[in-house]
């Protein structure tokens, strides 16, 4: 099960979210034959290099969430049910992450988050 955001997410949320409301992070590494990948750390929720960047967890994705619930459906697919402002939900996803970031972006886009 996917537990937190992938790195597209994450470069997506950084752009409007708090970075503190992030619980880890991608850290940039280059190996010895030069090639460039990120690595999840959990130890730490800073970036510590430029080239970092910030990652939510499904925990942090809920903290960000203001009166929400998670739902799954009978063919196990998850969506998020928002009743803040206006009651608003989600597509359905494989996973409770990707309903969630759907969710947060969609509230970003609206102007209620």
């Amino acid at each position: 099960m996917k537990s937190y955001t992938d790195i597209e997410q994450s470069r997506k949320l950084a752009e409007f979210l708090p970075l503190e409301s992030a619980d880890m992070v991608y850290a940039h590494t280059v190996d010895l034959e030069g090639d460039e990948h990120y690595d999840i750390d959990f130890r730490n929720k800073n970036p510590l290099f430029e080239d970092d960047v910030c990652a939510w967890s499904l925990a942090a994705l809920l903290g960000v969430l203001s009166d929400y619930t998670l739902q799954t459906n009978t063919d196990r697919t998850v969506f998020v049910v928002c009743d803040s402002k206006k009651p608003m939900i989600s597509d359905a996803y494989d996973n409770p992450v990707d309903a969630c970031v759907a969710m947060i972006e969609n509230l970003h886009e609206q102007n209620m988050l």
